[in-house]
């Protein structure tokens, strides 16, 4: 089936977050979410479940669970068992309980900047010391890894790392040596790995997602791994995660880790879940190559029209990091660019404050997860406030 990403589907008055938190004069480019219709098998999927009328209590489903084995096997070449997935409602809840179940209070969650805004939350969520990494900006438009201060953050206590791969916001695929390095410290220092890979099949030309628990047994038994069709086949409104553990002692405490607390992913999202995974392939192959066509839409843009924008050329999920510290606009210096653009540009932006404690408001990402017309029409917007009369270079 021959998909049309171009199609720009009228999501206003649908209660999306996305679009209906602002007018219909703003372009909302902000928030993890595409805007194009889902895989039609798993629309049907839905459709047909949806028609028997009866919702209620359901078992997990050997053939989801099934679906999900098969995926990772077929897309990453990682050999899990049906016994190794859990189902969480969500990736976020899914991080949270990994650490609680791994850490006690007074301990340290280490995890690198900037970095995915619920991050920031985990320390006060569960008591612990926040150590942050820094990622460092290379010279090709990318981000490196200070393995010194890495192995120093992780060397100061006990505690989890939380990685993110694909880097959520900047784009970055780590590659199987950077994995190996930070796996290595962590093991050495004895210290387990929480890795949030929900962007995991997102991977443009050139890059290879390598899921860390596959590259060795012990870094298996010391990982618990996140992952979900939500982002990849934009089904994120219902709530359907997976955490992948191959450890039955850590299994064991992150299922005593959900009791009273969490209950079971819902119905309608285990359906979608299998059709995303049993026949989204086709329509995911078309996808990405629509996506690395944006990508490459915006590297032209933003080398020949906004120099003055620092673009990170993504590697992996739909999200742009942009480094807009060298505009120089004039504005109110308490003001973050995003606002500016919201203001000036009528494109609604993530503020990089959300990503960042410290210098945020230097940047801002931007979803291109959506039809190229509507990319280029937010792209122009941005290039006219920037470059119009009241906003000249000081």
């Amino acid at each position: 089936m021959k998909y049309n990403f171009d199609e720009i589907v009228n999501r206003r008055g649908t209660r999306s977050i996305k679009w209906d938190l602002f007018s219909d004069e703003e372009l909302p480019m902000w928030v993890a979410d595409m805007d194009f219709k889902s895989p039609q098998p798993v629309i049907d999927a839905l459709h047909e479940r949806v028609s028997e009328g009866v919702f209620g209590y359901t078992l997990d489903s050997s053939e989801c669970k099934q679906s999900v084995v098969d995926w990772v096997k077929k897309r990453h070449q990682w050999e899990i068992t049906t016994d190794d997935v859990v189902f969480v409602p969500g990736v976020v809840v899914g991080f949270n309980l990994a650490i609680k179940a791994l850490t006690s209070p007074g301990e340290n969650v280490v995890f690198q900047t900037p970095a995915y805004g619920p991050f920031f939350r985990v320390a006060k969520n569960h008591e612990l010391n926040q150590l942050t990494v820094p990622l460092v900006a290379g010279e090709e438009c990318n981000y490196e890894i200070d393995y010194e201060d890495f192995e120093k953050k992780i060397s100061a206590g006990p505690g989890v790392f939380l990685l993110c791969n694909p880097q959520n916001p900047t784009g970055r695929v780590f590659t199987e040596d950077e994995l190996r390095k930070m796996g290595e410290i962590c093991l050495r220092h004895g210290v387990k790995i929480v890795s949030d890979e929900i962007h995991s099949d997102l991977i443009h030309q050139g890059n290879k997602h390598i899921p860390i628990a596959k590259l060795s047994s012990e870094l298996a038994d010391n990982t618990i791994t996140l992952i979900a069709p939500s982002k990849t086949f934009n089904v994120a409104g219902l709530d359907g995660s997976i955490a992948i553990i191959t450890n039955p002692e850590l299994r064991k405490k992150y299922e005593e880790s959900k009791e009273g607390l969490v209950g079971s992913v819902n119905l309608l999202a285990k359906i979608a879940m299998c059709a995303c995974y049993r026949e989204g392939e086709e329509w995911l192959t078309q996808l990405l190559a629509y996506l690395d066509g944006n990508i490459q839409h915006m590297k032209e843009f933003f080398d020949k029209e906004l120099p003055e924008i620092k673009y990170y050329c993504p590697q992996g999920t739909f999200l742009a990091w942009l480094d807009v510290r060298d505009l120089n606009l004039s504005q109110d210096p308490d003001d973050h660019y995003a606002t500016f653009f919201r203001n000036e540009a009528k494109v609604v932006l993530n503020s990089g404050n959300f990503f960042c404690e410290e210098d945020g408001d230097g940047f801002a990402r931007l979803n291109f997860g959506c039809p190229r017309p509507l990319l280029v029409e937010g792209l122009n917007r941005m290039k006219s406030a920037v470059k119009g009369p009241n906003n000249a270079k000081k």
